[in-house]
């Protein structure tokens, strides 16, 4: 038995994946009803993934929008309900100028190529990070992108763009730092709630499970708070090596750990 789109449970014949995933799914342990809601990965190791291959560092970043189709229809055939991918972070402001003008052109024609299937996968598009400060283009792109998949309901693809943790926590510190000013609000009723509420994330749920590809260990000013109680998967594959099978291991290994949350496993077992 697996869960379809409305939630109910249905003959495993019945689930509306292609052939590839089918099998891929048939043959895993994978638990339908153990899947993370939100999966948040670094997908990291493209320029060194060309560069082992000879190829100019751009080739690598279009061979990684190939993962991101990929990883992104497994998601939604698993009925995972976010997914976030760190696709450029403030620091990668710091590489080279063609690199970043590469990545910005890629970025406007994959939105436009991917459009027409996020409305036939029923995927909703959003963003976090400092859109604002993208070229003109890219955020054109992205807003018209989101305005499109705003009522889709399947799943909600959420793509970290000109993003930074501590950007985000000390925009969410001015903010409450402005309402204090203000008398809208007391230093006292400052907590955990509020400066979550405060962030770009604060639609969504935090993420349960955090992948990194290309063998770093590290998670590079990615979701920090939000992070606290996320599991953790680190592969040595470069992201655009990353496919289907791959993330399916990722997620067989989410469901073989146990997440106490400060208890004992005598607490957790007792329910």
């Amino acid at each position: 038995m697996v869960l379809n789109l409305a939630g109910n449970l249905v003959p495993v014949i019945t689930f509306n994946v292609n052939s590839h995933a089918f099998s891929i799914l048939k043959n895993t342990d994978i638990d339908i009803a153990k899947l993370p809601k939100h999966v948040a990965i670094i997908m990291d190791g493209n320029g060194r993934w060309a560069k082992k291959k000879g190829l100019p560092r751009i080739v690598g970043h279009e061979y990684g929008v190939r993962s991101v189709r990929e990883i992104t229809e497994a998601a939604a055939e698993l009925g995972i309900e976010y997914l976030t991918l760190y696709t450029f972070s403030k620091e990668n402001w710091n590489r080279p100028a063609m690199e970043i003008t590469g990545l910005m052109s890629l970025l406007v024609r994959t939105i436009r190529r991917e459009i027409k299937t996020l409305l036939d996968k029923n995927i909703r598009l959003q963003t976090i990070g400092d859109i604002s400060s993208l070229p003109k283009d890219v955020c054109h792109e992205l807003v018209e992108a989101m305005e499109s998949t705003k009522n889709n309901t399947r799943m909600t693809l959420v793509l970290a763009l000109n993003y930074s943790a501590r950007w985000d926590i000390a925009n969410a510190v001015q903010q409450i730092a402005k309402r204090v000013k203000e008398s809208s609000l007391s230093w006292e009723q400052i907590d955990d709630t509020l400066i979550s509420g405060s962030l770009s994330t604060a639609s969504m749920p935090e993420p349960e499970f955090i992948i990194r590809t290309s063998g770093e260990f590290r998670i590079s000013n990615f979701l920090l708070w939000e992070s606290a109680y996320s599991e953790f998967y680190f592969t040595k594959a470069y992201w655009p090596e990353f496919d289907k099978a791959n993330f399916y291991e990722a997620i067989k290994s989410y469901q073989e750990r146990e997440r106490r949350f400060g208890k004992t496993s005598e607490q957790i077992n007792e329910k």
